[in-house]
């Protein structure tokens, strides 16, 4: 297997994801705004959305494919019936979430979004929108179940490419209210729950060859299911801290009014980096990683290992400057539309900017963490990744109030690099990370490419200003063309350092 083609495959459906993502997101910026019905949809998004990147993201993985993995070797029929008992509890347990969810939404509803309590009009329709698209949680969690077990056969296209349901659902959903003048927010809610449906059948469809579910639930769980539910909590809690602390952020802003909106629009742009830089990487390496150690060939764990922090720095570190230097040029050309004013553009860009900050931090959290999943260890990634959120709430809470809801990149940013620096420390102090010497001196390649990159960057967004301004109608087209042609040059720097060969990132 090679990390490079596996995650650039993963990449790719992820891209186009994200761009119709972005297309989405423009619609719902030109119609919407930072508007109380764009708030009260991005709250009712927020929970499901979590819950979306939670699972489908790589968390629900890093505890299912190291278990049915080990379940596969023994025989087909051990696994099969592993798999079987877990989807049959989680359709259960999730059936049971949805349906109190339902009857308690103003509860829920006030714990994300205090701050919306003292707005009648704001809360209800908040908890109206929420109501609505909340089932698409159990669609989207058993999504991930069929995710992952495509991924555990390394087949990684039809997992990546099932979001873009999501987002073509919601775009049509835009586009027929706008016609018809429905209610934009509530037919974006349908939309969320419907695309759910469909994904979930995509998924199952694209399985039936590897795997036909059945549900057969017995009263007596087996020691492997028991042991993999054991796992599941913590590890999609610390596989998720990034979105977690969004969650959070989320909370916190809800005091202010329009930050909501901000953080999301922020959130979306920094997000396409996250996915490439460190849940693609994560989770095309995690089941190779896994099957290396079920099967004690630690040469090939070393080398996965490096390989994979090597390519997540890869992506990572460009996408970093890049975001710093162009943040208020990428939200213009984006969102700046419409309803979304140039304040909007203006608060929104610099929450990007520290969120950018924190781009490397967030992707080598996916990373070292898995390096503890593939051992089947998801209590030691739990521990730090509490920590990680305790402190961005107290970063947050406490500053709240003097520097605003900027607070919370900054905070997000802060508290996830002090877990890089503690994950690397027990890593290395449990002997569990060996760095090769190669991947110091490949890193420092990295960076003279990144550097060469930015500085390109910095260049064409002075000599296109005007063209990249809030009142011309094409920025969009510029600031596309701009990124491709960085984007350009610095693969064509990495590929004369030789950073781009294939052979580099075989995993034997």
């Amino acid at each position: 297997m090679n990390l490079l083609s596996s995650a650039s495959i993963f990449s790719i459906f992820t891209l186009i994801s994200r761009i119709l993502g972005y297309l989405r997101d423009i619609l719902i910026a030109i119609f919407l705004g930072t508007s109380i019905f764009a708030d009260a949809f991005f709250v009712a998004f927020r929970l499901p959305n979590t819950f979306r990147r939670l699972f489908a993201e790589g968390t629900f993985n890093a505890a299912f494919i190291p278990s049915y993995t080990s379940a596969k070797l023994k025989d087909k029929k051990t696994g099969k019936k592993f798999a079987d008992e877990v989807l049959t509890i989680i359709l259960l347990i999730l059936l049971l979430t949805v349906t109190l969810a339902e009857i308690f939404t103003p509860y829920l509803v006030y714990i994300i979004a205090p701050g919306f309590i003292t707005d009648d009009i704001k809360f209800n329709l908040a908890v109206e929108l929420t109501r609505i698209t909340f089932p698409f949680l159990l669609f989207v969690s058993l999504s991930s179940f069929f995710s992952g077990i495509l991924n555990s056969f390394n087949k990684f296209a039809a997992a990546a490419a099932a979001p873009i349901i999501l987002n073509v659902i919601l775009i049509i959903s835009i586009l027929i209210s706008y016609i018809n003048n429905f209610n934009i927010a509530k037919q974006l809610s349908y939309g969320v729950t419907i695309a759910g449906i469909i994904q979930l059948i995509f998924l199952i469809y694209a399985t039936l060859s590897l795997y036909k579910p059945s549900f057969k639930y017995n009263f007596k769980i087996t020691n492997k299911v028991k042991f993999f539910f054991k796992k599941l909590l913590p590890s999609i809690f610390s596989s998720g801290v990034t979105q977690i602390n969004i969650l959070v952020g989320t909370i916190i802003a809800s005091f202010q009014s329009g930050a909501v909106s901000y953080l999301y629009y922020a959130d979306r742009v920094y997000q396409i980096n996250l996915a490439i830089a460190g849940i693609a990487v994560g989770t095309v390496s995690l089941p190779v990683l896994s099957k290396a150690f079920k099967l004690k060939n630690y040469s090939k764990v070393i080398n996965i290992q490096n390989k994979s922090i090597q390519l997540s720095l890869l992506l990572s570190i460009p996408a970093s400057l890049g975001l710093i230097i162009a943040s208020k040029e990428i939200v213009n050309g984006l969102f700046g539309y419409g309803s979304f004013t140039q304040k909007d553009v203006q608060m929104t860009s610099y929450a990007l900017v520290f969120f950018g900050y924190g781009i490397i931090a967030f992707a080598l959290v996916k990373i070292f963490s898995n390096f503890f999943f593939a051992r089947d260890n998801t209590k030691t990634p739990f521990y730090i990744s509490s920590f990680i959120v305790f402190l961005n709430v107290i970063i947050s809470v406490s500053l709240f109030q003097k520097i605003g809801f900027l607070i919370i990149p900054i905070a997000t940013s802060i508290s996830t690099w002090v877990g890089v620096l503690i994950f690397l420390y027990i890593l290395k102090k449990r002997n569990y990370l060996l760095l090769k010497y190669e991947l110091l001196k490949n890193a420092i390649k990295i960076i003279l490419s990144s550097i060469i990159m930015a500085l390109v960057l910095v260049f064409l967004l002075e000599k296109f200003s005007d063209n990249l301004a809030y009142s011309y109608n094409y920025k969009s087209i510029y600031l596309i063309i701009i990124v491709s042609f960085v984007g350009i040059v610095y693969l064509l720097s990495c590929y004369l350092l030789g950073l781009l060969k294939m052979r580099n990132y075989k995993t034997n």
